[in-house]
């Protein structure tokens, strides 16, 4: 983060705040500013519904299926890597929340139990599970389904509860992007904590008569990570000090911090399962993941993907996760609780993890960009604006097959010292840092998880929703 004089409250004051910009300002000021970037996405979600229900159910000429499964992904990692969460900022599920707050019955709190990433984890695990079993990427009809489940489930949360339960605790989506934007070059902060201690109505937080303040009840000031921040500006809107600033940063910094997480055991899982469940979700499109369905060929198909998708994105990292923390400790000689080695160095998984995830949705969408011209060629065709010709479903990659390999073994690479890295760096940031050689077990598992990833890699992929290579 850059980096002025000190506040006088001893807090660093921000040299450069984004929000200050003319452009940034007026968005950030603006009641409705982020309606403005919503309406764009709702009316592609809507397109979505529309052609996924009554368009043809064959996945490249679908826009449901390609512009989901094929643009939605690759596009979406790019942002996260070069400006942040801004999908989340856009979200269209976000909009029904002003109205669900009205119809609001008794706002409870989301349960105390709850308030973690337990559920969070699950729903990450399922939605990667139903997208294998019931081949989500094939069906625009599903695909439709799944849009609306995501408008239902957002709409009846926000109804029965005061924070924006959805999106913190429940929300796919918003765990990918939360956990991606860790690493993400922005955060918001505030210029002077002293205006924020001694502010009497905290709107940023409480929200004003025009501007419902933070939906994920972030408070500006003691924010330390990117995780729950949707970057919605809500609070920068409800300011009325304009204090809140959205600072560039380091994209390492926030994983190099010891004290940026809490030490807990679902924070850590959440960021396992995300690193394990990007090598998954690539072997499952690989020829080594169909010869274990056959080997298991006696199972129904439900339950052999179950079994593997559960290994692999639950049991696997849970249990690698807990081995590697009390082998780390052991070596250590410390006596700390393994739930503090656990929560402190299984986040400085994510570089890696991104990466693996931005390699291979960067190799659909490499491969897959040019496919929706002539989905949406035949689509307006079909409702009766004569567009000259036919479409041309040859329109596929925009870059050379031969560079992909190469591109994804690099970012695989990036991934890897960025990981290694953040594991040096919190470690020797701790009251006490451990010896180089109790970081040896976790620096193992990301050397592995790196060679596993380029292993898949340089297998044949299933191109799925395109007719490349057909």
């Amino acid at each position: 983060m850059h980096l002025s004089t000190p506040s006088p409250a001893g807090r660093p004051a921000p040299r450069t705040n984004l929000l200050r910009w003319p452009v940034l300002r007026r968005l950030a000021r603006a009641p409705r500013g982020r309606l403005l970037l919503q309406i764009p996405l709702l009316l592609w979600a809507l397109l979505v519904l529309y052609d996924g229900f009554t368009g043809p159910q064959v996945a490249p000429e679908n826009i449901a299926t390609v512009s989901v499964w094929l643009h939605y992904r690759g596009i979406v990692v790019l942002v996260l890597l070069l400006f942040g969460n801004l999908f989340c900022m856009a979200c269209p599920f976000a909009l029904p929340r002003s109205l669900a707050h009205r119809l609001s019955l008794r706002g409870w709190r989301w349960p105390r139990r709850l308030r973690n990433k337990w559920v969070a984890i699950g729903a990450f695990a399922l939605l990667l599970l139903l997208y294998e079993w019931l081949d989500l990427w094939a069906s625009p009809w599903l695909t439709a389904w799944v849009t609306v489940a995501y408008f239902v489930a957002a709409f009846a949360l926000e109804a029965l509860f005061e924070e924006s339960a959805f999106c913190k605790y429940v929300c796919p989506l918003g765990s990918f992007n939360f956990l991606s934007s860790t690493i993400s070059p922005m955060q918001i902060t505030v210029q002077d904590s002293d205006i924020c201690r001694t502010c009497p109505g905290k709107e940023c937080v409480n929200g004003s008569a025009a501007v419902p303040g933070c939906g994920t009840l972030l408070f500006p000031p003691q924010l330390t990570s990117n995780m729950d921040c949707v970057f919605c500006l809500d609070c920068a809107r409800a300011c009325p000090y304009e204090n809140v600033a959205l600072v560039p940063r380091s994209p390492l910094a926030e994983l190099s911090d010891p004290g940026a997480w809490p030490l807990r055991w679902d924070l850590g899982l959440l960021a396992l399962v995300f690193a394990f469940a990007a090598l998954s979700n690539a072997f499952g499109m690989a020829p080594p993941f169909y010869d274990l369905l056959e080997r298991l060929g006696a199972m129904p198909i439900g339950l052999r993907l179950v079994l593997i998708f559960g290994a692999l994105n639950l049991l696997l990292p849970a249990a690698t996760g807990l081995g590697v923390a009390a082998l780390s400790r052991a070596i250590s000689g410390s006596r700390e609780l393994l739930r503090h080695n656990f929560g402190r160095y299984a986040p400085t998984a994510l570089p890696l993890a991104f990466a693996i995830w931005l390699a291979h949705y960067g190799f659909h969408f490499a491969t897959g960009a040019l496919a929706l011209i002539p989905v949406m060629h035949a689509f307006l065709q079909d409702h009766g604006l004569a567009l000259a010709g036919r479409p041309d479903w040859t329109m596929s990659a925009i870059l050379p097959f031969s560079w992909l390999l190469p591109l994804q073994v690099i970012a695989t690479l990036l991934g890897l010292a960025g990981s290694l890295y953040a594991l040096d760096r919190r470690a020797g940031r701790t009251a006490a840092p451990p010896s180089r050689t109790a970081l040896l077990p976790w620096a193992i598992l990301w050397l592995l998880l790196a060679f596993a990833a380029i292993a898949i890699f340089s297998l044949p992929m299933e191109m799925r929703g395109t007719r490349f290579m057909d």
